[in-house]
């Protein structure tokens, strides 16, 4: 029984690694599935073998084919996707539920589907994730903010300076021109350099209005001159 409830309208932490921390991408053909999966699942609608029929209809995945891809759909979200990144061996979401029963309804269908895609294309068996996604509800704005940072340039960020949520920034700008050319986070559409069908910023589109807000805190952050209080709760995937 998961120790936390989801509940309309709140905010939550998503992540997961693969099993025995095993890296869940073979190339970025995977990452490109994985992205049109959190946009395909997140629908009321059954979904079976849709990433292979897209797939198998439209070729190489990118943002273009994704919307190409569902044009003619007609969706119904279970959740509201605020942002994500994709590291070698795990993921991060934050993801608002705006339908009851959302999340779990939508991470089982996205689970699933890219498991079964990954392991028919590596001909394959078994889980590829490491047990149950892990949830941690986002009590306040502060965190939010935080939580923003963190997936968007902290963990892409640690690809290069790999002791930097343990020990902090070395070189703050070498960080921040890596996340900006990191293809795999929402980083750039809060930047407003790209667009992703993918992405509803919700409330975070009104608190970064614009790309210098959020580039002013970002630069906050990793100088260490805020400190955000988690109330107890592990924002991190360790």
């Amino acid at each position: 029984m998961r120790k936390i409830q989801f509940s309309k309208n709140h905010f939550y932490h998503i992540y997961n690694r693969g099993v025995e921390k095993r890296d869940i991408f073979g190339d970025d053909n995977d990452r490109w599935r994985f992205l049109q999966a959190l946009y395909l699942f997140n629908d009321i609608e059954p979904s079976n073998n849709i990433l292979w029929q897209v797939g198998r209809d439209y070729g190489r995945t990118t943002f273009k084919t994704i919307k190409a891809s569902l044009e003619k759909r007609e969706r119904k979200p279970l959740v509201r996707l605020m942002a994500d990144c994709l590291m070698p061996n795990h993921y991060h979401l934050l993801i608002e539920e705006i339908r009851d029963g959302g999340i779990s309804k939508f991470m089982h269908k996205f689970g699933t589907g890219y498991t079964n895609y990954f392991n028919e294309k590596n001909k394959r068996v078994g889980s590829l994730f490491q047990g149950e996604f892990k949830a941690v509800m986002i009590d306040d704005y502060d965190q939010l903010e935080y939580l923003l940072v963190y997936i968007n340039v902290i963990n892409p960020g640690q690809l290069i300076e790999p002791l930097l949520k343990r020990d902090g920034a070395r070189n703050i700008n070498k960080i921040k021109k890596f996340a900006e050319t990191y293809l795999w986070s929402t980083h750039q559409e809060y930047l407003s350099k790209r667009n992703s069908v993918i992405i509803d910023k919700g409330i975070l589109g009104e608190i970064f209005s614009s790309s210098k807000k959020y580039r002013d805190f970002i630069s906050v952050i990793l100088e260490g001159k805020k400190i955000i209080k988690s109330k107890g709760n592990n924002l991190f995937l360790e």
